[in-house]
């Protein structure tokens, strides 16, 4: 069996990337390009940075920001109208997640109309070309959409989020600026880096994990151990750090996927807009004691990578414990909740359990998984 790897074509990293913007439109022939970015990111000036440097450059462009935390069908549908009236050849996608979610799933129905129905992406769609070119520049150190071939889109009708995978969505250049994220407020630098810990260790122990996705999954968890803490407070290198451990971190999953800690962290999301890296921050340590016996070896290497020390003399039992340790300090350190019992109602966890069950992401998860023990590990969370 071949193991299959997918990347951006280029990506630029380092303070002042988003410079480079113009260099690659030009190159590329683009001529007017749609700015996907939020509300918050416009208010607080964090949009006009690259739109800055857009006007510096000539370069036409309008700006799309009908964009929620959680991006929506209805957000998605209103892009496709927008994309197709501003007469736009490219996207550039300014945020965390949810702008790059956002743009991924317009860019793939502009350019396969097959799919209008936002629904009809979910789960791996057989579209037939990649997407409206993206440029993504990413304003949060996490959810590495600018280098995944994921994007979750909400259906509020439901309640429930839909986990898209398609290689056809991954944006053709990724801008890793970490001046970008210098203005996250301190609860939002946290819950971004802890997702991208989660995505760090859950690609490391899903069932399709393998040597080259394993090397950038452990020296993801290493910088991002190393470099959590200082982000929060702000501190240039911390900032730099994770920016660069959670795209690292994205070269991984997106290739061989995710758990259950993701599966159970969507519904949580979709039905009390939960932040999805405080979610998963939650959740990780309780799922990763939970899937310690099929793990083997690799929870000592997770908890050196997160530096632990004496790991060679410990015993298994020792060494997982050490790991799942370690993740309970990081998080705590940076402000994570340690329990659900704020966030879930006991009588949605039937309804939790089975979103979860049903998520794309827990066919990955190295211990397979019922809804009953789902359900088990919600509640052991209240």
């Amino acid at each position: 069996m071949a193991n299959r790897f997918v990347l951006n074509e280029t990506s630029y990293h380092g303070s002042g990337a988003i410079q480079n913007i113009p260099t690659e439109i030009v190159a590329r022939g683009f001529k007017k390009v749609f700015v996907a970015s939020d509300p918050d990111l416009i208010k607080f000036g964090v949009t006009k940075k690259v739109t800055d440097v857009l006007d510096a450059a000539n370069i036409k462009y309008e700006v799309f920001s009908d964009i929620k935390p959680n991006p929506t069908i209805e957000n998605v549908q209103n892009g496709v109208q927008s994309y197709k009236a501003m007469g736009a050849d490219c996207i550039v996608a300014i945020g965390g997640g949810s702008s790059m979610d956002t743009a991924k799933a317009v860019g793939i129905i502009i350019n396969n109309p097959e799919f209008a129905d936002v629904r009809s992406l979910e789960g791996v769609a057989p579209t037939k070309n990649k997407c409206v070119p993206i440029i993504a520049v990413p304003t949060t150190a996490g959810t590495a959409a600018e280098v995944t071939i994921n994007y979750v889109i909400t259906d509020v009708e439901k309640n429930r989020k839909m986990v898209c995978v398609d290689v056809h969505d991954i944006p053709v250049v990724a801008i890793v600026d970490p001046d970008m994220m210098a203005t996250m407020p301190k609860g939002l630098t946290a819950a971004t880096g802890m997702d991208a810990l989660t995505h760090a260790i859950e690609g490391y122990i899903t069932k399709g994990a393998w040597e080259l996705s394993d090397m950038f999954h452990l020296k993801a968890i290493e910088i991002i151990a190393k470099s959590l803490r200082g982000a929060v407070e702000n501190t240039q290198e911390g900032r730099e750090g994770m920016a660069l451990g959670q795209y690292v971190a994205g070269m991984g999953f997106s290739n061989v996927g995710l758990g259950i800690v993701h599966s159970m962290a969507h519904p949580l999301g979709a039905l009390y807009d939960t932040p999805h890296g405080v979610a998963n921050a939650i959740i990780l340590p309780t799922v990763m004691e939970y899937n310690a016996p099929e793990t083997g070896d690799k929870y000592k290497y997770i908890a050196q990578a997160m530096g632990v020390e004496g790991t060679e003399k410990m015993s298994q039992t020792e060494y997982r414990a050490a790991a799942i340790n370690a993740v309970k300090k990081l998080s705590a350190d940076v402000g994570i909740p340690a329990d659900l019992k704020e966030i879930v109602k006991a009588e949605d966890v039937p309804f939790l359990a089975q979103s979860a069950y049903d998520d794309a992401c827990r066919p990955g998860n190295p211990r397979d998984t019922g809804i009953e023990e789902i359900t088990a590990l919600y509640k052991s969370l209240l």
